[in-house]
């Protein structure tokens, strides 16, 4: 048994959520589309976000045929993972609702159509998605499980702004409420210590998030790569970086504000060493998940803790935890 098998995590993990659902492992493939991105092609913006490289988080995809992206990458995780029978297609890189719908479909129903590809996860600004799109996940979500990844990094429009991602709070909300009650599942993106937030504010995404139709979140620390913006901006000492102590620290009280419900897919990130910049913690995320768990049952915390319900919060609270929170 594993260090993160034997601590009992008071956080509603993603691998509990699919043990639990499915009882085997689904391993995630994420190819490249071949998508673009409304504030990269001159729709919105020139550049995209000022954090944003491809390169940091597809680097084991390729341009490649799709069918040859999803046969390589079966291959190379059944290698790793014995008797590994089901995966999720991830649809990474850039924006991949940002194309007509008949292109869409005939790229999504592509991936369906390879064995052992038992759903989508799939990648998108909240500003990409429109009824007839929805429409389409619906459908494929009667027979397939469907995810769909909305990016908004932040609540606030003073650091969407400072960040150029060329849409608002509001469009997210409006994505979200309009993908709601569907056969779709929802994943939201949030980037923790973006240049010019207080903790407070990034405190107050949590609650927020807390009140929305949400299945699942992702969460990482504001990490700086190679050939970005940002970069430009870190090196000329415009803004720091979060320490792994302040991080862990900050996260912990995130969570005990964040919806119980709520499954969290990830909560650090990285880049191949190669791309990044800074910071270089030399930790993997399963170690950092031990410290931030440690952290939590030291002060007495656990997802939810302070959670409070409003009136626009859509998910069903009676669920039980997916951990006893009498034993912290």
């Amino acid at each position: 048994m594993t260090p993160i098998e034997q601590l009992k995590i008071p956080i509603n993990l993603y691998s509990r959520y699919i043990k639990e659902t499915y009882n085997e492992r689904i391993q995630k493939i994420p190819i490249d589309a071949g998508s673009t991105c409304p504030n990269r092609d001159g729709t919105k913006g020139i550049g995209g976000c000022t954090y944003c490289s491809n390169a940091s988080f597809s680097f084991n995809t390729s341009k490649t045929d799709l069918t040859h992206q999803i046969t390589r990458g079966i291959k190379y995780y059944q290698s790793r993972y014995k008797n590994l029978k089901k995966f999720y297609i991830y649809f990474q890189s850039y924006s991949n609702t940002y194309a007509p719908v008949e292109e869409l479909e005939r790229l999504y129903k592509d991936a369906l159509s390879i064995n052992g590809v038992t759903g989508l996860c799939i990648g998108t600004r909240p500003d990409c998605i429109d009824r007839e799109k929805i429409s389409l996940l619906d459908k494929l979500g009667k027979t397939n499980d469907i995810t769909i990844e909305y990016g908004i990094e932040s609540i606030h429009n003073s650091t969407l702004k400072k960040i150029n991602r060329c849409h608002d709070y509001q469009s997210f909300e409006d994505a979200v409420l309009m993908t709601a009650g569907k056969n779709i599942k929802i994943c939201a993106h949030i980037i923790l210590g973006l240049p010019g937030e207080s903790r407070s504010e990034m405190i107050e995404s949590a609650k927020v998030l807390s009140n929305l139709p949400l299945d699942f979140l992702k969460i990482h620390q504001l990490h700086i790569v190679k050939n970005t913006v940002m970069a430009s901006q870190y090196q000329k000492n415009e803004f720091e970086l979060l320490s792994k102590e302040e991080y862990l620290d900050i996260l912990c009280e995130y969570l005990s504000y964040l919806n119980p419900s709520i499954v969290i897919q990830r909560l650090f990130g990285n880049a191949p060493s190669e791309e990044m910049v800074s910071p270089r913690w030399n930790l993997t995320s399963s170690e950092l998940l031990l410290e931030l768990s440690k952290l939590m049952y030291k002060k007495n915390i656990y997802q939810g803790k302070y959670f409070l319900p409003n009136k626009i919060n859509l998910k069903k609270l009676d669920q039980p935890l997916p951990y006893n929170k009498q034993t912290i």
